[in-house]
């Protein structure tokens, strides 16, 4: 493995796709420079929105011919219970879309918890329960269901507004970005991964040097990428010790990356 780019975001589900939010937060790095914050586009919001950090990240990794990993921290996927409860096929990207149409949180003015409530649409046809963990939630030990709302550091409402835009950023991007594991637990050579991470594993390896918690989480992705990546680290991290099946499962759950 050998990126020349490290980009770390910090997300959140409140609000809706083009709220200015505090808790969005982007850092990125290069093999030979620390993670430095990169700031929203100049506009009058003060805070990055999900709408623009999609748009940002989409062209960046299009126009820009430098391998780059990024880590996002929300789920990438659902526990196998979600695909059998609701008869959906073993098929990622067959899931991002039917997900959409239950939960179009990627539209204008559609809050995560409107949907909950059933106020725009029938979100109730593709519910789950806080009880339902993906094998690298339980793996990571302290990560919570993405079912679990309403809880201290849970990330069940940023994974629920954050997988419309996964599936844009896929669409846009196409064979460009390879979104790992689901494309393949190998990357092809030069191309640039986007990958599920959970800063919690490794945010206290990195001192918060006067950061808030969103720019911390942020900037401790982006570096931990980065030190694995020149170290060596990497290749193991994106090689997870999994049986054959675990592995399968993994190809439809998802995988954090860096879970022991």
């Amino acid at each position: 493995m050998h990126f020349l780019r490290y980009i770390g975001i910090h997300y959140s589900g409140a609000e809706v796709p083009n709220s200015s939010l505090r808790g969005l937060r982007v850092y990125m790095a290069d093999r030979t420079a620390q993670p430095f914050e990169v700031e929203p586009p100049a506009t009058p919001r003060k805070y990055w929105t999900r709408a623009a950090i999609a748009a940002w990240l989409s062209e960046r990794l299009l126009q820009d011919d430098a391998a780059t990993l990024v880590g996002i921290d929300h789920g990438f996927s659902f526990p196998l219970a979600y695909f059998r409860e609701h008869r959906l096929p073993l098929d990622w990207t067959a899931f991002l879309m039917d997900f959409q149409r239950h939960w179009p949180t990627g539209e204008d003015h559609v809050y995560v918890d409107f949907v909950r409530d059933g106020v725009c649409v029938d979100a109730f046809a593709r519910f789950g329960s806080p009880r339902w963990r993906r094998l690298t939630e339980v793996r990571a030990g302290r990560s919570k269901s993405v079912f679990h709302f309403d809880a201290p550091r849970s990330v069940a409402k940023a994974t629920h507004a954050g997988l419309p835009w996964l599936l844009r950023i896929r669409r846009q991007a196409g064979d460009r970005v390879h979104f790992w594991p689901f494309d393949g637990w190998d990357v092809p050579s030069g191309r640039s991964v986007i990958a599920e991470v959970y800063p919690a594993l490794r945010s206290k390896l990195f001192p918060p040097e006067g950061l808030n918690s969103h720019q911390h989480y942020a900037r401790s992705i982006a570096e931990r990428l980065r030190e694995a990546d020149v170290n060596g680290s990497l290749i193991q991290f994106m090689s997870p010790a999994l049986s054959s099946e675990e592995r399968k499962l993994a190809e439809i759950e998802g995988w954090i990356l860096g879970a022991p």
